[in-house]
């Protein structure tokens, strides 16, 4: 019997309607202007659609060139629930949505977990947002895909980069990274704070994302690591926060959209 990986933040974070979710998606793909040809790699935000889902759309809208040749997702972000040591993926054989399910990649999955550092772990997928809010706009901007989904706990970067160059692969393999940037600073503190890790994370500076610049800085480091290894460029698509969005101004959360050729 198949083992589904169910929704633990629709009508939450996004609308649980397929055709609601659809129109808010394809809204947002519409209003973003892709200015690069297809990634490698992207970093993604992954707040509630309303809050982070317009900067989140500025990468995600880049791969439409790719739509058909990108067939395998790694998908990495931080764990907000369950503390452990290490990487977790999951057991199970789909993740659904509210746009239909998508199939997990074993091979892919069986590789990582050769690694010491990775294991099989269902609860550290149960109720995360990180990963699933990612998915909806994988589903409307790839034809067909499969899904290694990692979610990243008390672990180096180094770590991750091993996962992320085990599953490199070809021009059919994405790597999507999960994070939020500074959370609960005032708009201009935010600003400074933000600014300040875009900066690091064009010029491919691991070292100089620290634990309050990202929720998400050990994968996103892990996948500096890895890009500076191989020579790659990064570039900002967008930098807002969620008082440009949806919130006050006051206590803000950052969002950056980043891609890496």
């Amino acid at each position: 019997m198949s083992l589904v990986r169910q929704p633990a933040v629709a009508d939450r974070f996004y609308p649980g309607d397929p055709r609601e979710l659809t129109r808010m998606l394809d809204g947002f793909l519409a209003n973003a202007q892709p200015r690069t040809p297809p990634p490698k790699a992207v970093i993604v935000p992954h707040a509630g659609y309303i809050y982070s889902g317009p900067i989140a759309a500025s990468a995600y809208a880049t791969l439409a060139p790719a739509r058909e040749s990108v067939t395998r997702v790694i998908l990495m972000g931080p764990s907000h629930r369950v503390p452990f040591r290490g990487l977790a993926t999951s057991s199970a054989d789909w993740f659904d949505t509210p746009l239909g399910a998508v199939p997990l990649d074993r091979v892919a999955i069986n590789q990582a977990l050769a690694l010491p550092q990775v294991r099989s772990m269902d609860e550290a997928h149960a109720l995360e947002h990180s990963l699933e809010v990612q998915l909806p706009f994988l589903q409307r901007v790839l034809v067909d895909f499969s899904l290694a989904p990692f979610v990243v706990g008390d672990a180096s970067p180094e770590s991750v980069a091993e996962v992320l160059e085990l599953l490199w692969g070809g021009p059919e393999t994405l790597i999507v990274i999960s994070s939020d940037l500074s959370h609960y600073h005032d708009d201009r503190s935010a600003r400074r704070l933000d600014a300040a890790t875009s900066a690091a994370i064009e010029s491919l500076r691991p070292d100089d994302i620290g634990y309050d610049q990202a929720c998400g800085r050990t994968p996103v480091n892990g996948l500096l690591t890895v890009a500076k290894r191989r020579g790659m460029q990064a570039r900002t698509l967008d930098l807002r926060n969620s008082g440009d969005t949806a919130g006050s101004r006051d206590q803000v959360v950052g969002y950056g959209a980043y891609v890496f050729h």
